[in-house]
């Protein structure tokens, strides 16, 4: 499912008028700032539309594109929302993308208030920041980021001991008590591109087509939808080029029941106690946390996904963790809409999209 399919049919919010102006200004709507300020004529200020500042008077207010056009008119900058700075948002975003610099640099694992004091912080302050903005914290990231270093070594053929130290762990045994949820399988076995993991799949009939059920040892890796077999086999080979894929014997039935099931009756809501390997990023597993706690027959917009993970401006990276999903339905990602109510894109089609959201409104 492109990205920019998703994205296409988002609605930006508009503040073309003053009455629009006056509501983001009313509510304090940081999604404004940058797009305009406004004066107080009874202060001699101008300020960000999300400002803190006390209300004013509407008879008092005047808007501006920009801060030239506001200390044109007279008015100096406030010293409560700083317009005369980039927006709030993006200078969080900066702190917070500086810090993540530092956390990929750093050749051991730093610490909170390391970290907090190089980027001129409380180490309370910053945590905040930094979860707020990422959607984890800082020790999680640092944690995803020796992840990736680890399996970008492997796969080149490192050995698993000089992988494990160039990846920041000072000890084979904290990489060890980690590696299971890292990888997923031996470090070994990851090296190889996951060659000799077995994954066994199985086909199923739904009433929206085909559906490919496929796991692993420690649970269901794979729900795909389709119109045909061939396609699905192609699909699940390339999510796991090098695992020994093979058709499941008996045993197998009653998980591609409960998927059919799902698929057929998705406001059931069957997935609950389906053990499934989940398999992802840190941010692509918050965003999947975040859809599994839809419940049927509501959906969110990719921006409100965003902000409940902490991040609103991660719109196009929610869209992305949702594209990356493999798992229809057990993750619901088909209940995400754009923030107009269009349905945008579907990895598995959108026409799904509409039938399984239909089925769990009805």
């Amino acid at each position: 499912m492109p990205v920019v399919d998703e994205l296409q049919t988002t609605e930006r919010v508009s503040y073309g008028n003053d009455e629009a102006r006056l509501q983001a200004v009313r509510r304090r709507d940081p999604a404004a700032d940058g797009q305009f300020y406004y004066s107080v004529s009874t202060t001699g200020v101008y300020c960000n539309p999300s400002c803190a500042a006390r209300p004013a008077l509407r008879q008092n207010i005047s808007f501006y594109e920009t801060r030239s056009d506001a200390e044109r008119a007279g008015y100096r900058p406030c010293k409560r929302c700083r317009p005369e700075l980039p927006p709030r948002a993006q200078r969080e975003a900066d702190i917070a993308a500086a810090a993540c610099r530092l956390i990929e640099q750093a050749e051991e694992e730093s610490s909170l208030g390391g970290l907090a004091a190089q980027v001129g912080l409380s180490p309370h302050h910053f945590h905040r920041l930094f979860k707020r903005i990422t959607g984890v914290t800082p020790k999680a990231y640092a944690g995803a980021h020796r992840q990736s270093r680890v399996q970008t070594r492997l796969v080149a053929g490192a050995p698993v001991t000089q992988a494990i130290y160039e990846a920041g762990f000072n000890s084979s045994g904290r990489f060890y008590e980690a590696s299971d949820d890292m990888l997923g399988m031996v470090p070994s076995r990851y090296r190889a591109g996951g060659k000799g993991e077995a994954i066994r799949f199985a086909f199923g009939r739904s009433s929206l087509g085909v559906v490919l059920v496929a796991a692993t040892e420690r649970g269901v890796c794979a729900i795909l939808l389709g119109s045909d077999e061939d396609g699905l086999s192609r699909d699940l080979a390339a999510r796991f080029a090098n695992a020994a894929l093979s058709r499941a014997e008996q045993g197998f039935s009653e998980w591609v029941a409960r998927v059919v099931a799902m698929v057929d009756h998705p406001e059931q809501n069957q997935a609950l106690g389906l053990p499934l390997d989940i398999r992802g990023t840190a941010f692509q597993r918050r965003v999947w946390e975040v859809l599994r706690s839809i419940p049927p027959g509501e959906t969110r917009s990719y921006r409100d996904v965003a902000t409940q993970i902490g991040n609103p401006a991660a719109v196009r990276a929610v869209a992305g963790a949702c594209g990356a999903n493999a798992l229809a339905v057990a993750v619901p990602c088909h209940r995400v809409v754009a923030a107009n109510g269009e349905l945008a894109g579907y990895r598995w089609g959108v026409e799904r999209k509409r039938e399984l959201l239909k089925r769990e409104q009805a």
